[in-house]
């Protein structure tokens, strides 16, 4: 007797998603849902079940038993009326024959009348209570209310009274299935499979039951065992392609779909199935093919039709799946998934406003739909509502906690306000919810490299493209954590990876730029320039986020109006984040107390050139005019650089300690600085929403940054008449303030003593009475051992460079001894030290195995050091040329500039550093091209600090690079007394050394012209006196200029805070100020050094 089969078919995906259908089927090939057919006229084991009495004739009783069949085909044809009909005319023949009842109690189920069906069921039990099928329909019409207690109570005493009762085995299943008691659903139907194994179907079913419990294996078994009974049964086919799906074995799954249409051409879940798992391969050909074959055999299918739109919207072809998102809509008004994807390609198109009309129609159709709430907190989030798309996100994750990208999303948003601990944990959160989540892992790494956990950010990326190889986005994420680790030929071969992948991808295109401008990388040099400036020029016309960084807009042939949004994009952002602070405005001080208050906030207190130029800045400032506070954004390194910066500032406060932008700001306020000095701008480890927040009445741009912030939240930027005259001041947001001299300030006399003396070294067999300041040196702070212990000559020379200038006297002190041979083997063999008359003199090259802090800079040298030619493989006759700076700031004007002035120069060599190495062959390639035999470029290692700084004495002329000066390498040159010969531009980066020459009194030195460029390089190189006398010039000017006066620097700075402050405590706005009218005298300004 068969009885109800479990199976629901299932007809439809969420969102065109790519759940896959399990369907189920009675042996009979009946796919429908509902009661099946009652046989009524024999069991399961085939014993007749009318029950006929003895005092009816042999007639009668065949007339019984064919009116019953002919009611039993009528109910199989669905002819219930007719049925009914006959039965009735049974029953009323025959009361007490259980087959009419239970066959009557079929129909009225059928016809959805439970309680006729019930009460036949009953009169059945009531003639044979140990009647099984009696319960087992019985409990049927409980399921089908909904009263599972009692449903489940009816089939469980059908299989007690009749223990293989297979269809009270399978009846009772679904009944625990619909409880939710999954583990006796199972045995329920092992039982039933106990007494039948070969009901395939049932198998079938049983490995539904387990897939839904995940238990994927046993679910493949009994798939298999179904199609081994029954090869040609399609429902398993299908079905095990389910499981393959869920393992992730996408081609047997897409096997095992394409088998099930094969053996049934009209398998309408089959090639849904089929078509989900193509389009989640991306094999979208196929999928389409797939879709459209279920679309022929269910034309108004609208969940068929979602689907189709996911794979054109794949496909790029947005206006057609737009198309067919709205048929899935006309054809099911009430399809909030389609509403939802619908929207997701009208986004695409760049219509937001109906994308956001077609979220919010789908949140009225279901308010908990999670993907919509996501979605429409993505686009509050781009149109800047923070706060709004928080809320979005977090309704998401109440409807849908395991819901992964919504996770992510928030955790980006959070990391945008600067809440990367938050952020952190809601990547980990979708990563656990699915662990092959590639964009969760590829913005973590992003947190992470925020939060300085490099390898942890590598780690992320790197598991981000082994989950997606063909992941654009994390390819450059993992470029840029190899840029930033100076691993640039790695950087630069993931950036290219990423635009392969992604031919349009300006952050790739931008950043391999920047990458390739590091090693010097010129090919197809014109075009990368003017692709880089399109790009800028869109995305600025978009209101978009430049895809250039402030920090390296200088390096590039953007207007000055570019250069300046630029910047302005990224100080909005730090406005952006502010705004979910909800802060209220500060109040400030109107009345100044005794002294100004001024707020130094940098993160690079400690060894970074920042503070090698102004740690003795704090220190020398008047007490009695300003008390000075410095904020630390970094925590401490634990140099003396730090601990200087700290000892001499009478407020150090490390906010590296307050991590929360707003309370960082609290701090400052509560303070109560009148002055707050911005020392880092756009670079590395900025903060730049404490200013943001307006912590102080007056904020300054100082020193750290050489650019505009293009922040209306900064009101001055210190700098100078020459770096950037008023003429060049729509360059700037802020408004210029002028100090006396030169903006830029160096520590060298404090750092660098030494520095300050120093002998010539000389075999008296070989110099012949030509003695040069610059082959062999040796400095100390005390350089009476070496006096008291050797021979030591003053050379005097008078010479005229120039028939229009006074002579100028030459004094050289020269050590002479009688051979240098065991100085040069000492330096050959790396030696450290060695004596020479008894007086320890140590090798140049040695500083950092002697003692590190000496290396660094953090302390003075307190032995006798030499420094040679030898020592970097520079001829000792040669005419050297240096540039010490990075070669990012070489371009290919300037290397052909230089390559004239070597061709120009007989017996000239130009000296570089490999910063980075990669960058070396490169140029060396571009020099040969150029005309420039091998050898005359030479490459050093990057040293350490002092050594940096000291062996700048070995070379004759420094050629600056007119892209972006040496600023901090420039007052390491010229503190050595090497001349700096330069040609300012118009960008702030570009004009630096010139305002240090002019400080210097050197402006000879600043060209006006490419040409006049190459002149004075090639007259310094050419005539010996000219060069004599300028390096005398410079190694002079040096002490006696402001150029290296720390204590006159700070001086200027506080004539310049006073005029900021008086303008703001009269109430007037802030405007172009200058620390020394030009009508007064700056003789006051004078002071010893």
């Amino acid at each position: 007797m068969s009885v109800m089969h479990v199976a629901e078919k299932k007809g439809s995906a969420l969102k065109g998603s790519n759940a896959l259908i399990a369907t189920m089927e009675n042996e009979d090939g009946d796919w429908q849902t509902g009661q099946n057919l009652l046989l009524v006229a024999q069991d399961a084991q085939g014993k007749e079940i009318i029950n006929l009495t003895d005092n009816q004739t042999i007639n009668v009783a065949v007339d019984t038993y064919w009116l019953l069949e002919l009611a039993h085909r009528e109910y199989q044809a669905g002819d219930y009326e007719n049925a009914e009909r006959h039965c009735m005319q049974l029953w009323r023949q025959e009361t007490n024959n259980t087959g009419v009842l239970l066959l009557l109690s079929s129909i009225h189920f059928q016809c959805r009348r439970l309680e006729k069906s019930a009460h036949y069921s009953s009169l059945a039990i009531k003639q044979n209570p140990l009647l099984a099928e009696a319960y087992s329909n019985l409990g049927n019409v409980y399921k089908e209310r909904g009263q599972l207690p009692e449903a489940l109570e009816n089939y469980r005493h059908a299989v007690r009274l009749k223990p293989d009762f297979i269809d009270g085995y399978i009846n009772l299943a679904a009944a625990l299935v619909a409880a939710g008691d999954m583990e006796q659903a199972v045995q329920a139907y092992v039982t039933a499979l106990q007494y039948n194994p070969d009901l395939y179907c049932v198998r079938s079913d049983l490995g539904n039951l387990l897939k839904a419990l995940a238990r994927l294996d046993e679910a493949k078994a009994c798939y298999l065992k179904a199609i081994e009974t029954r090869p040609d049964f399609a429902v398993a086919w299908s079905n095990l392609g389910c499981v393959f799906n869920a393992q992730g074995e996408i081609w047997l799954a897409i096997h095992h779909f394409e088998k099930a249409v094969a053996l049934d051409p009209n398998f309408l879940d089959a090639y849904i199935n089929l078509g989900n798992v193509l389009k989640e391969a991306r094999i979208f050909d196929r999928a389409v093919a797939a879709y459209l074959r279920a679309l022929n055999l269910s034309p108004n299918n609208a969940v068929v039709h979602g689907n189709l739109a996911c794979v054109y919207y794949e496909q790029g072809l947005i206006d057609l799946a737009i198309d067919t998102y709205r048929r899935a809509i006309e054809l099911q008004p009430n399809f909030p998934d389609a509403y939802c994807n619908l929207a997701n390609a009208l986004k695409e198109k760049g219509q937001v406003v109906e994308a956001e009309e077609c979220y919010n129609t789908a949140l009225r159709l279901c308010p908990t739909h999670a993907d919509s709430l996501n979605n429409l907190a993505n686009i509050k989030r781009e149109q800047g509502y923070i706060e709004e798309a928080t809320r979005l996100y977090l309704k998401a994750l109440e409807v849908f906690p395991e819901f992964a990208a919504a996770h992510s999303n928030l955790a980006s948003v959070l990391q945008q306000q600067g809440k990367l601990n938050e952020a952190l944990m809601h990547y980990k959160e979708a990563i656990r919810i699915q662990p092959t989540f590639a964009d969760a892992y590829s913005n973590m790494g992003n947190t992470l490299k925020e939060m300085q956990d490099i390898q942890g950010a590598l780690q992320c990326y790197t598991r981000a493209i082994q989950i997606n190889p063909a992941f654009a986005d994390a390819h450059s994420n993992l470029a840029s954590i190899h840029k930033d680790s100076g691993n640039i030929p790695e950087a630069i071969q993931s950036y290219r990876t990423a635009l392969k992948l992604k031919p349009d991808f300006p952050d790739a295109y931008c950043n391999l730029a920047h990458c390739l401008q590091i090693v010097c990388d010129w090919t197809d040099y014109e075009a990368r320039m003017k692709k880089l400036v399109s790009i800028v020029a869109e995305q600025l016309d978009k209101n978009r986020l430049p895809s250039v960084h402030p920090h390296h807009s200088m390096l590039y042939p953007l207007s000055h109006e570019f250069r300046k949004a630029i910047a302005a994009r990224h100080a909005n952002l730090c406005i952006e984040k502010i705004h979910v602070l909800h802060k209220q405005p500060y109040k400030y001080p109107r009345a100044m107390s005794i002294r100004l208050k001024i707020g130094y906030v940098s993160s690079d207190f400690g060894n970074h050139p920042t503070s090698h130029l102004m740690q003795s800045i704090p220190g020398l400032h008047d007490r009695e005019k300003v008390e000075i506070f410095c904020y630390a954004l970094s925590a401490d390194d634990g140099t003396t650089f730090r601990a200087k910066i700290a000892r001499e500032s009478e407020h150090f406060i490390d906010l590296s300690q307050i991590p929360c932008n707003g309370k960082a700001a609290d701090r400052i306020n509560a303070d109560g600085i009148h002055i707050l000095v911005n020392m880092n701008g756009y670079t590395k480890g900025a903060r730049n929403e404490i200013f943001a927040l307006r912590p102080a009445p007056v904020q300054v741009m100082w020193l750290g940054y050489p650019g505009t912030s293009g922040a209306s939240f900064m009101d001055y930027l210190i700098t100078d008449e020459v770096t950037s005259p008023l003429e060049l001041a729509s360059q700037y947001s802020e408004k210029l303030a002028y100090m006396p001299h030169t903006y830029f300030i160096g520590d060298h006399k404090q750092m660098f003593p030494h520095l300050k003396e120093r002998l010539i070294l000389t075999d008296k067999l070989s110099h012949k009475g030509k003695v040069a300041d610059n082959v062999a040196v040796i400095n100390a702070t005390d350089l009476s051992p070496m006096i008291e212990n050797t021979l030591i000559k003053e050379i005097r020379e008078v010479i005229v460079p120039d028939a229009k200038k006074q002579p100028v006297e030459i004094s050289l002190k020269v050590a002479e001894l009688p051979t240098t041979t065991p100085i040069e083997t000492m330096i050959a063999s790396g030696q450290c030290q060695m004596s020479v008359n008894g007086v320890v003199v140590q090798n140049g090259m040695a500083t950092t195995q002697v003692n590190n802090k000496t290396a660094t800079g953090e302390e003075v040298p307190q032995n006798i050091v030499i420094t040679t030619r030898q020592q970097y493989g520079l001829p000792e006759d040669a005419v050297v040329y240096c540039n010490f700076n990075q070669l990012y700031k070489i371009d290919p004007l300037t290397l052909h500039m230089w390559a004239h002035i070597l061709k120009h120069v007989p017996n000239s060599v130009l000296w570089l550093l490999r910063f980075p190495a990669v960058g070396e062959p490169n140029l060396q390639a571009t020099a040969q091209q150029l005309g420039l035999t091998p050898g005359r470029i030479l490459f050093s290692n990057v040293a350490a600090k002092e050594e940096h700084v000291r062996r700048g004495q070995l070379a004759d002329v420094c050629l600056d690079t007119p892209l972006c000066n040496g600023h901090t390498t420039s007052m390491d040159v010229l503190w050595t007394g090497t001349p700096v010969v330069t040609l300012p531009g118009e960008t702030l980066a570009s004009r630096v050394a010139a305002s240090q020459l002019n400080t210097l009194g050197c402006p000879e030195l600043v060209a006006r012209t490419r040409q006049e460029y190459q002149d004075i390089a090639v007259r310094l190189g050419t005539d010996r006196e000219y060069l004599k006398a300028t390096r005398v010039k410079v190694w002079k000017a040096r002490s006696e200029s402001p150029l290296f006066n720390c204590k006159l620097y700070a001086m200027g700075m506080e004539m310049l805070y006073t005029k900021m402050w008086e303008r703001y405590a009269h109430g007037e706005n802030p405007d172009h100020v200058s620390a020394v009218d030009k009508n007064d005298s700056q003789k006051s300004l004078s002071i010893s050094s």
